[in-house]
């Protein structure tokens, strides 16, 4: 799985200019499946979203992680962090899953962050959807799950 982190003061998205999932502080995760992605990378995409210490501690080093500061997760469907330009100038989404294996995928993320942390919303599959955001630092992470 691909994820793209980003350490956010407020993060939003909406849906024909409803929001549909807003936090404070915390984390927005764009997330893309890939074909050979299983249920367990999802899982271990969430752990290491829990555990990743990219917020300042006193002496204002990346040493907290979101469920140390009680932060809000944001968990965004996102296949085109699977684009491949190599070949021209128009991206090809090949290497994302298929979208019934993605839906399946992005479920399960959003299950397995739901039962683990407070506070998770989230995009809508397939959507055409508006992110706003204000970036913390700015902090953005891009990370392989394999």
């Amino acid at each position: 799985m691909i994820a793209l982190v980003q350490r956010v003061r407020r993060a939003r998205v909406s849906v024909q200019g409803e929001a549909i999932g807003e936090i404070g502080h915390g984390l927005l995760v764009l997330v893309c499946a890939e074909p050979a992605d299983t249920e367990a990378q999802a899982q271990r995409l969430v752990d290491k979203l829990l555990k990743l210490r990219i917020f300042g501690d006193d002496a204002g080093k990346m040493n907290r992680s979101v469920q140390d500061v009680g932060g809000g997760l944001l968990i965004v469907s996102q296949f085109t962090l699977a684009a491949d330009v190599s070949g021209g100038n128009r991206p090809s989404f090949t290497g994302a899953a298929p979208a019934a294996q993605g839906q399946a995928l992005y479920e399960t993320v959003l299950r397995v962050a739901r039962e683990r942390h407070p506070l998770v919303q989230a995009g809508r599959f397939g959507a055409d959807m508006q992110i706003e955001l204000i970036n913390d630092g700015p902090v953005t992470i891009p990370m392989t799950i394999r």
